[in-house]
């Protein structure tokens, strides 16, 4: 069973009854709203501020998501999947979200989005050796995926006034981001594959319940959690900010599920790998930055590796019927053999 046979819809906008265009163009339009929004506020917290409580902002977001999806109308009695199918994906949720907040703290934004630009690959590869799934993606994807990387590279380094920033720690924290990005989107949606009926409100929900004692161990033996509180405690205003944040985030969110469901993990990953290609342009767009031709050469691979992706497998459907048909053709005649053979020795040597 396919998933997009089960009926999905994204804030009460139906998608099943809509071409795949539509369903493309809606579920990435509340990506791109949420996490622009996420961007800003994580720029102005981390760098304005100076406040690096990965683990604890992830902590308080977690709280906003079931709220949120309080709200929403989801309950327990609406879940289609055992508690025990979250625990896995919940570990490498939480801990890819507070790594990655807490790099920031030892790495500039062009460092982190050099790294986290490179997502879509290892979760290309990982999609081979997960259960129920053993993707495998034609060699023009993985090209796509790869001009796609090296193009946002070329631009994040083509701006010398901020050059990437790389601390140890920094580099060490968003490489575990980055190896449990690969598991998460792969594991998201294998839950789908293997059961169509899981909603993205399912997923979120218990995907968090679950996820946020895995927060408590880290927080402690940092002693962030205490840091955190204290400095909020000074300045309380930052929730406000944290709460905003994880409202527009909480969007992005119901919009990935809703990508991984429909279109799979890999690309998926591709478009939020293109989002942060689209922010950086647009920065430039709005604060009228030079562009040069570095930024070009930049912007040209990233346009060849979203035409590659566009591009249809090669192999065409009256080929694969065909194929189909001689498969049939041969079995048949392989059981009539086998039949034939039985009755022979069925009958009387008379």
């Amino acid at each position: 069973m396919k998933n997009d046979e089960q009926v999905r819809s994204l804030f009460g906008i139906s998608l099943s009854d809509r071409p795949k265009w539509q369903q493309f163009l809606i579920c990435s339009s509340g990506f791109f709203f949420g996490y622009l929004v996420n961007g800003v506020c994580e720029e102005y917290v981390y760098n304005r501020l100076q406040f690096s409580y990965g683990w604890y902002f992830t902590f308080v977001q977690g709280f906003v998501y079931l709220i949120l999806i309080y709200f929403q109308g989801f309950t327990t009695k609406q879940m289609v999947n055992p508690w025990k199918t979250y625990v896995k994906l919940s570990a490498v949720l939480m801990g890819s979200h507070g790594l990655t907040k807490g790099s920031l703290a030892f790495l500039n934004y062009p460092a982190q989005i050099m790294f986290k630009s490179t997502k879509v690959l290892p979760v290309m590869i990982m999609g081979a050796f997960i259960p129920g799934l053993r993707r495998k993606y034609p060699v023009h994807e993985y090209v796509s995926a790869l001009l796609l990387v090296v193009g946002l590279i070329l631009f994040t380094l083509a701006d010398a006034q901020t050059s990437p920033n790389f601390s140890v720690i920094g580099v060490v924290m968003i490489t575990g981001a980055l190896v449990m990005d690969s598991f998460l989107g792969n594991l998201q949606e294998a839950i789908f594959t293997m059961n169509p009926e899981t909603t993205q409100m399912e997923m979120l929900f218990c995907s968090t319940v679950v996820g946020l004692p895995f927060l408590i161990p880290p927080m402690l033996l940092t002693g962030e959690l205490f840091r955190a509180w204290d400095s909020c405690f000074q300045h309380p205003y930052v929730y406000g900010v944290l709460v905003f944040e994880a409202m527009a985030t909480f969007i992005g969110q119901v919009s990935v599920l809703s990508l991984i469901a429909i279109f799979g993990a890999a690309t998926t990953a591709m478009i939020t790998t293109a989002r942060k290609a689209v922010t950086l342009l647009l920065s430039y767009l709005i604060f009228t930055k030079p562009l040069t031709e570095e930024h070009g050469t930049g912007l040209l691979l990233i346009a060849m590796g979203i035409v590659l992706k566009l591009l249809p497998d090669n192999k065409s459907p009256n080929r694969i019927r065909t194929l189909n048909s001689k498969s049939s053709y041969k079995e048949e005649k392989k059981n009539q053999t086998i039949s034939n053979e039985k009755n022979e020795e069925e009958q009387p040597l008379v």
